[in-house]
């Protein structure tokens, strides 16, 4: 296991047995989940994105935890390790520090995304830096997904005013977590992240753009969430969110680096 980073605590499991020398194309492959709370649906994530193939780990960043999201993860077969600065920025850059893959892919463990859409990321991984979900077309928005037009539409405007400024690829969804990033990309942007709040996957893209880095995007299922939102789960929260997103493709856009 890689070092622990910041000297916070972590619970060493190793991949499923008979996953070690699985690889997507000579690269291995790690699934990242940030996680507060989410003991519900967590080993349901874990086995799910687990038993696909060419995913060789399963990385849990249990984000100061109250309940037993950390137990049950690493009895579904994950490595555990606890990032004690509190947001999901956080969380995420944590793990993107901590996975052992060439390819690293970020997910929800919550049940809103579906394991065997890693293998629509890994498509395009040979060509692209970054490969993004996205959570706006309409045929894959499952019945009962917090997906109404207001978080739709929000999350489009979003995303077309960072790639109109930034004069990217085609983006429709500024707040999928469900993306994919190289090791070497994601090493480069490391030292570079400033947000551990809510708003740190648009911050990824303005980086990614920044640096010139291939950025393609592409529709991914998404479903009911188990348990409650701490991000989309109302109305304000969403409109704050999505505020601080814009501040920050603003200010990258206006200073740069």
């Amino acid at each position: 296991m890689r070092g622990g980073g910041s000297g916070h605590g972590s619970f060493p499991t190793g991949p499923p047995p008979g996953k070690n020398d699985l690889v997507w194309l000579g690269h291995r492959v790690s699934v990242v989940f940030p996680a507060f709370n989410e003991e519900a649906g967590i080993a349901q994530a874990v086995a799910d994105f687990g038993a696909i193939e060419a995913v060789d780990e399963v990385l849990v960043i249990d984000n100061n935890s109250r309940d037993a999201t950390a137990s049950r993860a690493t009895a579904a077969g994950a490595r555990v390790v606890c990032e004690q600065r509190q947001g999901y920025g956080h969380a995420l850059r944590r793990g993107l520090a901590e996975a052992q893959g060439e390819y690293v892919v970020l997910a929800e463990p919550d049940g809103t995304f579906m394991g065997k859409d890693v293998l629509k990321l890994l498509a395009y991984a040979d060509d692209f830096d970054l490969v993004l979900g996205t959570r706006t077309t309409r045929e894959l928005i499952w019945h009962g997904a917090n997906m109404g037009w207001q978080l739709r539409w929000g999350n489009w405007a979003v995303a077309k005013l960072l790639q109109v400024l930034f004069g990217g690829p085609s983006l429709s969804d500024c707040g999928c977590t469900l993306r994919l990033i190289r090791r070497s990309a994601a090493e480069r942007m490391l030292p570079r992240f400033t947000v551990g709040g809510s708003h740190f996957l648009p911050e990824m893209v303005c980086l990614a753009l920044l640096s010139r880095a291939r950025l393609v995007e592409v529709p991914v299922n998404y479903r009911t969430r188990v348990g409650h939102s701490k991000i989309t789960g109302s109305l304000s929260t969403a409109v704050r969110v999505g505020a601080h997103m814009v501040g920050i493709i603003l200010r990258y856009r206006i200073f740069g680096r």
